[in-house]
């Protein structure tokens, strides 16, 4: 009876740290959507200085908030985090082939996909046992 109530506080605790880590993710990815759609002009600039018509700003923020939706929704969260992975991806390559700083422009959608997968790591059973190592 007792390991059964050590390890509740534990999971608990994953639970709400694997919560935190998708949610810092998600609000950097929320943002950046609406800003997209909305076209503010640090948004302009940076498409232009990334070398993206900034016609396509709208569609690139409405489906990287659609993929935030599916990463949401439990039953289809592992879904949007490899959709996720991909648009980020992108991104990486984007600032690659510009020749952005690596650590903190190229990069940096590394750093939001590894909080994504984090997250769902510890708040998903089954992604954590798909992806422990076995001995």
């Amino acid at each position: 009876m007792q390991s059964g109530n050590q390890t509740a506080p534990s999971s608990k605790r994953r639970l709400w740290a694997g919560r935190i880590l998708s949610g810092i993710a998600v609000l950097f990815l929320v943002f950046d959507g609406v800003i997209k759609v909305m076209v503010i002009p640090p948004v302009v600039e940076s498409m232009a200085r990334l070398g993206w018509p900034v016609r396509l700003a709208p569609a690139l923020g409405i489906l990287e908030l659609l993929l935030i939706a599916v990463y949401l929704i439990p039953r289809t969260a592992v879904l949007g985090a490899i959709l996720l992975t991909g648009y980020l991806g992108g991104a990486v390559a984007t600032h690659v082939r510009i020749g952005d700083p690596l650590f903190t422009h190229a990069l940096f959608p590394i750093y939001i996909a590894v909080l994504l997968w984090g997250g769902l790591f510890l708040r998903d059973d089954r992604v954590r046992t798909l992806l422990t190592p076995r001995t």
